[in-house]
C-alpha cells in the first residue's frame, strides 16, 4: 500500500538560467503548478546538479550562460544520463540553431520570451 507521502512527492526540475529576472520568472511559474525547481547559474553547475541530484526529472536550460554553454552542458550530461529530458530555453530560433541544440543532445527548445502556457506545456509533455 503506498502512503500518500510518496503520492505527495512533486516533480523536480532543474533550472539553468544565469538571468535573474528570467529565472524568477521560470521558478513562478513552475512552482504555482506544483514542481520543485533547483536553480544553477551556469553550465558547470547544471552539469553537476544533474550528477548529484537523482531527483531531478527534466532540466530547462539556457543556451547562453557563463563557464559552460547550455550545448556544451548538455553534451556532458548526455555522456552519463541519456534518458533525462533537456529543454533548451533560446531567443536564437534560426534553423541552424535548432539543428545544433537538437544535434548536441536536447529533446525539445522554447523560445524566448515564453509564455506561461509554452512553458506549462512543454514540461507537462516529457513529464
Amino acid at each position: 500500500m503506498n502512503s500518500s507521502k510518496e503520492n505527495d512527492v512533486k516533480p523536480t526540475i532543474l533550472l539553468a538560467e544565469d538571468d535573474k529576472l528570467s529565472s524568477s520568472y521560470f521558478k513562478a511559474v513552475l512552482s504555482s503548478q506544483g514542481f520543485n525547481v533547483i536553480i544553477a547559474e551556469n553550465g558547470v553547475e547544471a552539469v553537476s546538479v544533474v550528477r548529484e541530484h537523482p531527483e531531478v526529472m527534466l532540466v530547462l536550460m539556457d543556451i547562453k550562460m557563463p563557464e559552460k554553454s547550455g550545448i556544451e552542458a548538455a553534451r556532458e550530461i548526455r555522456s552519463f544520463n541519456e534518458s533525462i529530458p533537456l529543454i533548451a530555453q533560446t531567443a536564437f530560433a534560426l534553423a541552424g540553431d535548432r539543428e545544433a541544440i537538437m544535434e548536441s543532445g536536447f529533446n525539445d527548445y522554447i523560445t524566448k520570451p515564453v509564455s506561461k502556457e509554452d512553458l506549462i506545456a512543454v514540461v507537462n509533455r516529457f513529464l
